[in-house]
């Protein structure tokens, strides 16, 4: 492969790679704690865009409060992350990676 053609090939996957990212900063996911404790809406870039407790979890305390918002945050995660390998993967996918 000539210098020209590897050059054109990282141009394109860098604007691949920027839309990609682009589309996941405007992407929100909700992660839900059971029983609907608390949501997490959070953007494909892990930015935290709003937190909703429910009132009754207020009510069972701290501990509760915190459990809620941590099964929130990680249901959350793990749909970014799911969201983030799908269109990263499209972004790259037949762009050999040497």
């Amino acid at each position: 492969m000539d210098m020209e053609a590897l050059m054109a090939q990282a141009a394109e996957l860098q604007n691949k790679v920027a839309v990609a990212q682009d589309q996941l900063a405007k992407t929100v996911v909700k992660g839900i704690a059971p029983n609907g404790a608390c949501i997490v809406d959070m953007t494909g870039k892990y930015d935290v865009i709003k937190l909703t407790i429910n009132p009754d979890t207020l009510a069972n305390g701290v501990d509760a409060v915190e459990s809620a918002v941590m099964a929130a945050y990680m249901d959350a995660k793990h749909k970014a992350d799911t969201m983030i390998d799908q269109v990263m993967g499209d972004a790259t996918a037949g762009i050999p990676m040497l």
